[in-house]
């Protein structure tokens, strides 16, 4: 007798008068939400504008649900297409059926597409996205809760999961593999964030430990799942992926370690995302009319200054050629005073300059 175990729910929808309300559904829902909210967050820490993480989920959401259903569906093909099976079933996703693998590789593609459109460089998106991700995948592992569906092999522990009989599946408790990777990937989740801190990740290397993490977790869990898969010489299809994607993900940490250290100083570009030359143009504009204003305001600043030292500057003689003036008499012709039309030059100058100085102290009054 089972003295304690895990209750699974008796269904996995709830109707709102015609309005089906699928748990399995919730689920996915909120693990996007958890995922573009600590997104944004981790975005605008990395000096990205607030939003840009929604706007590209936007493309790369619907991308990853259309390739974890493609996954699901041709690694898992004989349950629509097999004998006695309805193929219109392979559509019915709300019944559960989403390959991480098919999502992520898809999705990424939708994200590529909208941060092609933003300007913005696809591995610093995705290493703000990574422990969100992580975190969404906690969530959507309760839809298999919810749909009584993807457990381990059976054991008497008290944190067993107890199934109710139905298709495809035998009554009984079962070690709950969808708990055990929900906390696997809040762990994940965790350690992105504390690598990313401590060693500054970037140009995708916290995606990829990401990536790395959860095929380590992935692999063993998946050892003891129960349900019906593909093998590849006597082991399940998936943990064979979760050896590839491992290693290819551990070596691109180590190369771009390597070949680009450091983490990108600028994440998104400061201007629109139609990729448009106004706000540039506006600020060249700026910045000529500022040099303008300075230009004339040293410009308008200087003139006293040099018409008052000129003023000085032709005082000086002006003292000495007075008495000569008055003592000699004018002359006229080639034998003119030289000194003399110099002093009566320098008065006129004095006169012009003086009158040019006063200029500026009319226009103050």
């Amino acid at each position: 007798m089972d003295l304690a175990y895990i209750p699974s729910p008796s269904t996995g929808v709830i109707h709102l008068g015609p309005i089906p309300l699928r748990g399995y559904a919730f689920c996915i829902i909120i693990g996007v939400f958890v995922a573009v909210w600590l997104g944004n967050r981790r975005w605008i820490a990395r000096g990205g504008k607030p939003g840009t993480v929604a706007d590209i989920a936007v493309w790369a959401v619907p991308f990853g649900l259309v390739g974890g259903r493609l996954y699901h569906v041709i690694t898992d093909y004989q349950l629509y297409f097999g004998e006695g099976r309805n193929w219109v079933d392979a559509f019915k996703i709300w019944e559960g059926g989403l390959g991480i693998w098919g999502a992520i590789a898809l999705g990424a593609v939708g994200a590529w597409i909208g941060c092609r459109l933003r300007g913005i460089p696809l591995p610093a998106w995705a290493d703000a996205l990574a422990p969100g991700i992580a975190l969404a995948q906690a969530c959507g592992r309760w839809g298999n809760w919810f749909n009584q569906e993807l457990y381990g092999r059976a054991t008497d522990l008290p944190w067993a999961l107890k199934i109710s009989e139905g298709p495809n599946r035998v009554a009984g408790t079962y070690h709950p593999t969808f708990l055990y990777e929900s906390l696997w990937c809040v762990g994940v989740a965790l350690l992105v964030i504390w690598a990313d801190r401590r060693f500054k990740l970037g140009h995708g290397r916290a995606f990829a430990l990401y990536v790395a993490a959860y095929c380590v977790g992935r692999g063993w869990i998946e050892y003891m799942r129960v349900d019906e898969a593909h093998h590849i010489l006597g082991v399940r299809l998936n943990v064979w992926t979760s050896i590839v994607v491992f290693l290819l993900a551990v070596t691109y940490l180590v190369l771009s370690a390597k070949l680009r250290p450091g983490r990108e100083a600028i994440v998104e570009p400061d201007r629109e995302p139609s990729g448009g030359s106004e706000p540039a143009a506006e600020a060249g504009s700026e910045s000529a009319t500022a040099k303008a204003g300075a230009a004339s305001a040293v410009k308008a600043g200087s003139e006293p200054a040099t018409a008052t030292a000129k003023a000085g500057a032709g005082a000086v003689p002006k003292a000495g050629s007075e008495p000569a003036a008055k003592a000699d008499a004018p002359k006229t012709g080639a034998d003119a005073d030289p000194k003399a039309g110099a002093t009566a030059e320098d008065k006129t100058t004095d006169g012009d300059e003086a009158a040019g100085a006063k200029a500026p102290e009319a226009k103050k009054l």
